[in-house]
């Protein structure tokens, strides 16, 4: 979305229900929650592609989601009035980018 003209720009498809959108050290993640299956997924930004994927346990849904601009996402925990912390995945140089 162009923030001058609120024109929206690019739109990324999803085939789930996204509840929540972050962008981290130039990745763009988001939360999914969907019946009883719940997921944070890395997305490439130009073409939407599912690039990695965390699947919560059963039963945890997840709503919102942020980042501490780190090594770790917040985000709702759904009807559970709990705010989750899920730690990001380490990149191929054993850092956290």
């Amino acid at each position: 979305v162009d923030p001058e003209t609120g024109a929206v720009l690019s739109t990324i498809q999803s085939n789930r229900f996204v509840t929540g959108v972050t962008w981290v050290d130039g990745e763009l993640w988001h939360g999914t929650w969907e019946d009883d299956a719940s997921e944070l997924r890395h997305i490439d930004p130009g073409t939407g592609e599912v690039l990695e994927s965390l699947e919560m346990p059963a039963g945890v849904g997840v709503s919102g989601l942020e980042s501490d601009g780190g090594e770790q996402f917040f985000c709702g925990g759904g009807n559970s009035a709990k705010v989750r912390a899920v730690r990001r995945p380490e990149r191929e140089t054993g850092e956290v980018r």
